[in-house]
C-alpha cells in the first residue's frame, strides 16, 4: 500500500475543484514554503514540502493524470510514470507570471528539482552544465527622518554583496589556464545510478553539475568565480514612506549566471521630537496658559513645513485636540495627505505672586466658590461620627 499522502489533501483542495483552484491553492502553498523565505534551518523541510505540494500540482493540474489519480490513486500514476515524467507537459510558469522575477518560477524550481536530472519546466534537460540560475536578492534597512519621508528624498545606500570576480571574469579559474573536464561524469555533469531495473539520473558530486573542474584556482576568488565588495547605490524615497515600507531595487541584488536579483530597502522612520504619526496623521502638544484657555485667543503651532496659526476658542478644557486639515503626512499611493491634530494642554501655575493670588480669589468669589475651611472640618466630623 502506498504511504504517500492524498494529493488533494496535500493542496488542501476538494476532488471536485476547478483548474483554478487548483492553481490557486498551490500558488498559496508554493509561496508559503518558498524555501528563500524561511528561515536557514527551515530550509531543508521547505525545499521537501515544495517537493510534495509540487507533485501533487503536477499531477492535479493535468486531466489526463487527474482521471487516472481519481480512478486508482497513487497506483495508477506510479505504474504509469516515472517519477520524472509527473512533471512533463506540468503547467507552472502560468501559477507565477504576474510574480516578475520574484525568483518563485523556473529558478526555484531549477535548484530543488536539479537532484532528478530533469527539467521540470520543459522534459529532461539537453543540457551537461547546471541550469543557470538568478542572483540571490538582498534585504537592507534605511533610516529616514520624518521631514524625509514628507517630502521624499534620495539616500545613497552602502551594500555589501557578491560580485563575478573581475581578475578571472567569474570562472575561479586562474587567467591563461583552462578548466579540465570533469573525470567522474566525463563533463556530463550528471551519473546515471543503476539499482536492478531502475535508472536515475543525479548531479555529479565531485564537479557539482559544473562538467568541468579547476585544476588552477585564480587567486583573486580562490577558485569561487566571485568576490565580496561594497557599492553605493542611490535609492529615490517616495514622499509618504512608513516604517516597513519596501522599496524594490532591480538588478541591484547579487550577480547570478542568469541575471542579478534585486535589492530590497526597509525603510525605518527615526522618532521625532515633536511629532507622534499615526498612519498620515501627525499628533502634538501644545501648552497654553489658563488665561488663554478661558478667554480664548491665537497661537503659533508648529508642522512640518513651518509654523501655522491656530485660534483657540475661549473656554477650552485641557486635552482637547484640534484638526489642521491636511498638515499631516502625504499619501503614498497618492489618495491626499492625512492631518495634523494638536492636543491642547492647559498649564496651571504652580507658583502665584500676591497680586495674582488676589485676582484668583476674587475670580473665585464672583463665581460663588467659597473657601471656608470650618464648614469643611465640620463635615469630616460628620462623616466619623
Amino acid at each position: 500500500m502506498s504511504t504517500k499522502r492524498d494529493y488533494y489533501e496535500i493542496l488542501g483542495a476538494n476532488k471536485s475543484a476547478s483548474l483554478d483552484e487548483i492553481k490557486k491553492a498551490y500558488r498559496e502553498l508554493a509561496l508559503r514554503y518558498h524555501p528563500d523565505r524561511v528561515p536557514a534551518e527551515q530550509k531543508k523541510e521547505a525545499e521537501e514540502k515544495f517537493k510534495e505540494i509540487s507533485e501533487a500540482y503536477a499531477v492535479l493540474s493535468d486531466s489526463q493524470k487527474r482521471a487516472l489519480y481519481d480512478q486508482y490513486g497513487h497506483s495508477g500514476i506510479d505504474q504509469k510514470y516515472a517519477y520524472e515524467d509527473i512533471f512533463k507537459g506540468a503547467d507552472f510558469n502560468s501559477v507565477f507570471q504576474d510574480l516578475g522575477d520574484f525568483g518563485v518560477g523556473g529558478g526555484l524550481f531549477e535548484e530543488i528539482f536539479s537532484d532528478l536530472g530533469f527539467d521540470v519546466f520543459g522534459g529532461r534537460r539537453g543540457s551537461s552544465r547546471r541550469a543557470a540560475s538568478r542572483g540571490r536578492d538582498l534585504e537592507i534597512a534605511e533610516a529616514v527622518t520624518l521631514e524625509e519621508a514628507s517630502s521624499g528624498t534620495e539616500k545613497t545606500i552602502t551594500v555589501p554583496r557578491y560580485e563575478p570576480c573581475t581578475a578571472c571574469s567569474g570562472t575561479g579559474a586562474k587567467p591563461g589556464s583552462k578548466k579540465v573536464a570533469c573525470s567522474q561524469c566525463k563533463g556530463a555533469g550528471r551519473l546515471v545510478v543503476s539499482n536492478g531495473f531502475f535508472q536515475m539520473t543525479q548531479t555529479c558530486p565531485r564537479c557539482r553539475g559544473e562538467g568541468s573542474l579547476i585544476q588552477t584556482p585564480c587567486a583573486d576568488c580562490r577558485g569561487e568565480g566571485r568576490t565580496k565588495v561594497t557599492r553605493n547605490i542611490k535609492v529615490k524615497v517616495p514622499a509618504g514612506v512608513d516604517t516597513g515600507s519596501t522599496l524594490r531595487i532591480r538588478g541591484e541584488g547579487e550577480a547570478g549566471t542568469a541575471g542579478r536579483g534585486d535589492l530590497y530597502v526597509v525603510i525605518e522612520i527615526k522618532p521625532h521630537a515633536l511629532f507622534e504619526r499615526h498612519r498620515n496623521d501627525l499628533l502634538t502638544e501644545l501648552d497654553v496658559s489658563v488665561s488663554l484657555a478661558i478667554l480664548g485667543g491665537e497661537v503659533e503651532v508648529p508642522t512640518l513645513e513651518g509654523k501655522v496659526k491656530m485660534k483657540i476658542p475661549a473656554g477650552t478644557q485641557s486635552g482637547r485636540i484640534f484638526r489642521l486639515k491636511e498638515k499631516g503626512m502625504p499619501d503614498l499611493h497618492g489618495r491626499g495627505p492625512g492631518d495634523e491634530l494638536v492636543k491642547v494642554n492647559v498649564q496651571i501655575p504652580t507658583q502665584l505672586n500676591s497680586e495674582q493670588r488676589r485676582l484668583i480669589e476674587e475670580f473665585a468669589k464672583a463665581s460663588g466658590e467659597s473657601r471656608d475651611t470650618d464648614g469643611l472640618k465640620e463635615k469630616i466630623k460628620k462623616v466619623f461620627r
